[in-house]
């Protein structure tokens, strides 16, 4: 790579680590903590790509895109946040960021597409957007939360379909919030002022309730939910229908929680219509295949529940540890009327677990809370938490990428265990664990661990 990069984040250690891993690539690096120091390098022209934080002391990184695209129409700027919400990927791309990245972010990704931010200057011009502006009432609390790949996956592809004049098709398992992202899609996108269309197939059952449809939406967006339950007839309506609807009319949405594609190739869904509403494909991961994203979701129904008037509740680490076990067939959605409906019968400020097993009927896995671990081997406990991880996806495989996840829950503790026995020495550390330290300090940052430094007699 060739060129400067500013780099702005608050946290030294990750200024470290992307000042090193830039400086060895062959760019020249000014890194700042301070918002205001990156704004003035901008104002002074320097630098040809920015890697920014969003929350910073002095200021807010989304806040800034649009003076920078004011100021530097074609200064490219990489957006990094430990902030793991679909507003923020939203927010980012509509303030005309070259590219979003969660924290922890994968360093290597981070420099290619730091890469192409040096080979390739924006296209199109500043977008004149304000990304702190009051967002739409109906989107602003949308329970899209996780800092897992599968969601952040997911967040990068709704920002980048958001003003895509594309038919959407939107699957999965009921409960996952296919109808938020529909809500999401509608409400951030230029047509959000126009009607937002919402038709069953009880609605496109009569002759014209195709038609009838379309008229109300106008030049807003419709929502086909439960295509998947249309009869023959309604889908050939419905195919014929958009087949002539042409770029005036309204943007189209659809909801499936089968798999359409596959009843297209059997025969028991029209091919035509699959690719009518199929322009992108979203698909919306079930909670099981996002276990870690569990105590973050539950803090937010939590949180939603005190603004709104409830008690302030917490879960004990022990309830925590009993939601993450659970199966939650009913995906999200389960999960938020179990945290609602706790926020108002716990007795107390901490949700206990005996409370969280009561309202949970006894449904977490008897494989799971019954087996006896007090001389069970490592390959025993890890062989039996892979067997419960794919017995809970009901004979269909888990998302790819399984390798590297499991990995990282093995790594995170291992690393974690290693630095509270040495004092937080990481010298030791590293000799202990039979690694390089400049490794255990890249996997530290990956991970997010907290160092301490303290005596420790062993």
């Amino acid at each position: 790579m060739d060129g400067t990069v500013l780099v702005a984040d608050d946290d030294r250690t990750i200024r470290t680590v992307l000042t090193q891993a830039l400086t060895r690539a062959g760019c020249r690096v000014h890194a700042t903590g301070s918002m205001a120091t990156l704004m003035r390098w901008v104002e002074d022209g320097r630098g040809d790509a920015v890697i920014s934080d969003v929350v910073m002391p002095d200021g807010n990184g989304l806040e800034a895109l649009p003076r920078i695209a004011k100021l530097r129409p074609n200064l490219p700027v990489i957006v990094i946040s430990a902030q793991n919400t679909i507003m923020t990927a939203i927010q980012a791309a509509e303030a005309e960021a070259f590219d979003y990245l969660p924290k922890p972010f994968d360093l290597p990704d981070l420099m290619k597409r730091t890469a192409q931010a040096l080979e390739r200057k924006r296209v199109r011009a500043p977008a004149d957007v304000n990304p702190t502006s009051e967002a739409p009432s109906a989107a602003t609390d949308l329970p899209l939360v996780g800092r897992t790949p599968a969601m952040q996956e997911l967040y990068r592809l709704v920002a980048r379909v958001l003003n895509v004049d594309l038919p959407v098709l939107i699957t999965g398992e009921s409960g996952t919030g296919k109808s938020l992202i529909a809500r999401a899609l509608h409400d951030f996108s230029d047509r959000h002022e126009g009607p937002f269309i919402i038709a069953t197939p009880d609605d496109l059952a009569p002759s014209d309730g195709v038609n009838d449809v379309v008229r109300r939406a106008r030049g807003g967006t419709i929502l086909f939910d439960g295509v998947g339950d249309l009869d023959m007839d309604a889908q050939a309506r419905l195919s014929r229908l958009l087949d002539g609807m042409g770029q005036s009319g309204p943007r189209v949405l659809a909801i499936s929680q089968g798999d359409l594609a596959k009843a297209a190739a059997q025969g028991a869904f029209r091919e035509d219509l699959y690719y009518r509403l199929a322009g992108v494909v979203i698909p919306v991961p079930s909670l099981r295949e996002r276990l870690e994203d569990i105590p973050a979701l539950s803090e937010h129904f939590l949180s939603r529940a005190a603004r709104d008037g409830l008690p302030e509740r917490r879960f004990s680490s022990e309830a925590a540890q009993t939601l993450r076990a659970f199966p939650w067939p009913g995906n999200v959605r389960e999960l938020e009327n179990l945290v609602n409906r706790l926020v108002v019968t716990s007795a107390e400020d901490e949700i206990s677990k005996a409370e969280v097993d009561l309202a949970l009927g006894g449904g977490v896995s008897a494989s799971y809370v019954a087996a006896d671990i007090s001389d069970e081997r490592l390959s025993d406990s890890v062989a039996r938490h892979l067997q419960r991880y794919f017995d809970l996806h009901g004979g269909t495989l888990p998302p790819s990428g399984l390798y590297q996840r499991i990995l990282r829950e093995v790594e995170l503790p291992m690393i974690e265990i290693a630095l509270d026995a040495t004092g937080g020495n990481q010298a030791k550390c590293a000799d202990l664990l039979g690694i390089n330290r400049n490794t255990l300090r890249k996997k530290i940052t990956e991970l997010e661990i907290e160092v301490t430094r303290r005596r420790k007699l062993m």
